[in-house]
């Protein structure tokens, strides 16, 4: 509950009186293009970055690997996007720099952790279905994936 009062209330607050700030001292014209200016690019980087992490969830899957890394990459890069349109300056920072593969990196560790980490506690379950289909040789994508942690196979 802290975490929403926080996320829904002190962090609107903040970015309103940075912006007010802001305005104070640039302009609100200034302001204003600022905001959207961040949107466009913001927006602009997303859609490019998304492209390439649904690039490389494709090539994981036609190889035949998970493809953990381009799902989360695909997850904070829509959180970016979000945060982008959303007027503010924190935002902006964060959004931008879930833009950037560099930084992106640790926030991807982290987030795989502790997804992980629910998935072991039992708080989220997984559960994967495949059609079968598996391309032109029939057989299945995930055709070397093998489970770990608790309950799988020779644990």
């Amino acid at each position: 509950m802290g975490r929403l009062l926080l996320l829904f209330i002190a962090l609107p607050v903040v970015e309103l009186m940075l912006l007010i700030e802001i305005g104070q001292r640039v302009g609100t014209l200034t302001t204003v293009g600022l905001i959207i200016v961040t949107g466009i690019v913001g927006a602009s980087l997303a859609r490019q970055q998304g492209l390439g992490a649904l690039a490389r969830l494709r090539a994981d899957l036609a190889a035949g690997r998970l493809p953990t890394d381009p799902i989360v990459d695909g997850i904070l890069i829509l959180l970016a996007a979000a945060v982008l349109i959303t007027p503010g300056i924190v935002t902006d920072v964060f959004g931008f720099l879930c833009l950037v593969p560099a930084c992106r990196r640790p926030l991807k560790r982290y987030v795989k952790k502790r997804f992980e980490r629910a998935v072991r506690k039992g708080t989220v379950n997984v559960t994967a279905t495949f059609d079968g289909a598996g391309g032109s040789s029939g057989r299945s994508p995930m055709k070397n994936v093998t489970p770990r942690g608790p309950g799988a196979p020779g644990s």
